[in-house]
């Protein structure tokens, strides 16, 4: 509860950026000028998601999460598994709203623009602009400006590649001692978002450069949020989050002055004392430390 109340901005921020994203899907993206001439490289077949939209946060969040509560299950470490969780919300939720606010910015055709905007097949043009005139279900001519930058692709890359920071880290994937065996489950996360990202070429639903540039934004976001929570995974202390390292330090440090107040040597001193006929034994330490002179 002490850890989650100190993050509490950081909770109320992530679910301003849900809503924003939301109103991104909602709002009417540019309409870019298509022309006669340019439905030659828009006749693509008009198909299915080989990926499903639902599939996608699947991948992205639910899976990776899964691992970060396996990985508290073993090691009981809460500082892990609360950033874990979000630092790769955050990954993939300022990964779609950046993709989705390009999107609507952009509004650039999908490849099988020509039958969302036509289903019959019967092409109109506008006599003077010969800018195409639409006949089509609205929401998906909608859906047929969003295509740069691929959705699926970002959000892919944002979620796993967090992943794949994540278990390099865990596995101390790069601790100079030549397991390039590790690199495997490192680079497995990233295969799955590259497969992904592919199926939307082949689905004809974005172009290869709008699949590059969903990637790249993902992968970038991805490796901001991790390191904002995780150090490098070269590094000695890659193991845990930094909060949890900078608990560990505080706590030794603390242990530390006490052990070292608790054995402090005493100096001792003898003394005559007036009238006794005899010595005593002083703590001159005690003496300075209160401010008497010794």
């Amino acid at each position: 509860m002490i850890l989650a109340r100190f993050h509490m901005y950081d909770w109320i921020i992530l679910l301003l950026l849900a809503v924003i994203d939301g109103l991104l899907n909602i709002i009417e993206p540019f309409h870019r000028f298509v022309g006669k001439d340019m439905m030659t490289d828009l006749r693509y077949p008009l198909k299915g998601n080989t990926v499903p939209f639902w599939a996608v946060p699947i991948f992205g969040i639910i899976l990776p999460s899964a691992i970060f509560l396996g990985i508290y299950f073993k090691k009981k470490n809460f500082y892990d598994l609360h950033h874990g969780i979000l630092g790769i919300l955050y990954s993939v939720l300022i990964t779609a709203v950046i993709t989705d606010a390009i999107k609507d910015g952009v509004g650039r055709p999908r490849p099988d623009f020509f039958w969302r905007c036509f289903p019959d097949g019967k092409d109109v043009y506008d006599n003077i602009t010969t800018g195409v005139i639409c006949h089509g279900e609205k929401s998906v001519i909608k859906e047929g400006h969003k295509s740069f930058p691929s959705g699926h692709s970002s959000w892919s890359f944002a979620g796993l590649g967090f992943l794949a920071w994540y278990l390099a880290g865990k596995i101390a994937a790069f601790d100079r001692k030549g397991h390039v065996a590790k690199l495997c489950i490192v680079f497995l996360p990233l295969l799955t978002a590259s497969l992904v990202a592919v199926s939307r070429v082949d689905d004809y639903w974005h172009h290869w450069q709008d699949v590059f540039a969903g990637a790249l934004i993902g992968l970038t976001v991805a490796s901001f949020c991790y390191l904002q929570f995780f150090p490098y995974p070269f590094v000695a202390d890659a193991l845990w989050p930094h909060a949890y390292m900078v608990k560990l330090a505080e706590e030794r440090n603390s242990r530390n002055n006490a052990n070292s107040y608790s054995m402090r040597p005493t100096e001792i001193e003898t003394v005559n004392v007036p009238g006794h006929g005899g010595i005593t034994l002083r703590d001159t330490l005690n003496d300075v430390e209160s401010g008497r002179s010794p």
